[in-house]
């Protein structure tokens, strides 16, 4: 027979192999169809893409299925959408895969037909036809795996590139998050430190305040001193008052008293020995003490003397009025009139009662401490100068103050005591305070 003299070309095992698992995947299924159905048989193959030697291939299939036997069997058709946009590449890759299998389905169909009748010419040539499209299938295997192995190597590279820069930001996260923490710990160390200014400025707002109503308060003229000598000497005259007037209560016998002080005295009145008692306590305070230049807005700038004496009860003016108060109440004095001696014991241990006696005391002491000090902040040279008893009063160094300035300059009267010693500031004096009476009357 012909058949048998005809060499039979054994396919390719693999390839074999290869169709057999395409022919699983494809999954073809062979129905009978009428022969006046043939020929639409081209429309199982429309390629996709525009690919020469596939369009070939595909129109001499559908010419030799057009000249086929009265039966046939043709896969389903493949319809698919073509991508669009991003990606477009990769679509076409695709359509031509799609192109590819669809020849091999048909190449395939063709070695079907072959078979039956059995045509040896035509399976071998449907054999390489199938042999062709499967080498094209894995050529684009081969191909895909090249291109997906550049693209590993490439987003490898891009990887090792992305790492170095991540550690590179990570770093400089790091140290910016470093530079931040001592930003905050600075930040924070100038919150307290804006806030410790903030107290430091609040304390020397009032230090200012305080030092501006000391020097507002400070005698800082001669006008301001006599102002000050007057206010010493009332202070004088007010604390005589109770002190007279406890003895008078206690039983002292005032005129002997007045004539213990200044047994020489001649009084113009007899109630002018109140004069003695001020001269007393005038005298007590002024003793053993010198004009010398500090500060006295510490005193001055409390209204109440005992105030500063709490604030600091180690100051200058404490030992003043410690020192004060035991020389000019004498403690038989005090004992009469208050039956104890707890203001001397509380004085004697530094300690300053607020009893009303004590501070008329205090307030005399104030402004004969202002007094002294004042003096020779004005004046370092000043001096303070005294008007002996019994002699000639002169209106040049001396004020009365139990006659009139122009009757005691018309007459000749002499000096009976001292109350206040006069004080020379530069070219200035401030007359001492006497008491005067007629040298007749005194004779």
């Amino acid at each position: 027979m012909e058949c048998s003299n005809t060499k039979l070309i054994k396919p390719n095992p693999n390839i074999s192999e290869i169709v057999s698992k395409l022919a699983k995947v494809c999954t073809l299924k062979s129905i009978g169809v009428f022969s006046s159905e043939l020929p639409n048989l081209h429309h199982l193959h429309k390629p996709v893409c525009d690919n020469a030697s596939v369009s070939g291939n595909t129109s001499s299939v559908a010419s030799d299925d057009n000249r086929s036997h009265g039966q046939k069997i043709h896969p389903h058709p493949i319809e698919f959408e073509v991508p669009k946009g991003e990606g477009f590449c990769a679509g076409l890759e695709i359509m031509k895969i799609f192109d590819v299998v669809s020849a091999i389905k048909l190449a395939y169909l063709e070695l079907q037909q072959a078979h039956i009748p059995y045509d040896p010419h035509k399976v071998v040539s449907a054999d390489k036809r199938v042999s062709a499209e499967l080498e094209k299938l894995c050529k684009f295997k081969v191909e895909y795996k090249e291109k997906q192995c550049r693209i590993a190597m490439l987003n490898a590279g891009r990887f090792d590139r992305l790492r170095s820069e991540i550690k590179a930001k990570e770093a400089l996260l790091g140290k910016l998050k470093g530079k931040n923490n001592v930003k905050d710990s600075k930040i924070l160390r100038l919150q307290q430190e804006l806030h410790d200014l903030e107290m430091v400025n609040k304390n020397l707002t009032e230090k200012i305040k305080r030092i501006n109503k000391m020097k507002n308060a400070s005698v800082s003229s001669v006008a301001k001193f006599h102002e000050v000598f007057e206010a010493s000497s009332m202070s004088i005259h007010d604390f005589a008052k109770p002190l007279i007037s406890l003895m008078k209560a206690s039983g002292w016998d005032l005129d002997a008293a007045a004539k213990w002080i200044e047994n020489d005295a001649v009084y113009v009145k007899r109630g002018d020995k109140k004069y003695a008692f001020e001269a007393y306590i005038a005298r007590r305070m002024f003793h053993g003490v010198s004009l010398r230049s500090y500060d006295v807005g510490d005193v001055v700038k409390f209204d109440d003397p005992i105030d500063a004496l709490m604030e600091n009860p180690d100051s200058d003016f404490s030992k003043f009025c410690r020192i004060k108060y035991l020389l000019v109440v004498h403690r038989t004095m005090e004992e009469s009139f208050f039956g104890n001696l707890d203001h001397r014991s509380l004085v004697s241990n530094g300690k300053h009662p607020r009893t009303e006696f004590y501070q008329l005391f205090t307030k005399m002491a104030k402004w004969v401490w202002v007094l002294l000090g004042s003096a020779a902040s004005i004046d370092p040279n000043a001096t303070m100068f005294y008007a002996d008893n019994g002699s000639t009063f002169s209106s040049l160094y001396m004020e009365s103050v139990n006659v009139e300035r122009e009757i005691a300059e018309q007459g000749t009267y002499s000096v009976q005591f001292m109350i206040m010693p006069g004080i020379k500031i530069g070219q200035t004096l401030v007359k001492s305070q006497v008491y005067i009476s007629k040298q007749s009357e005194a004779l």
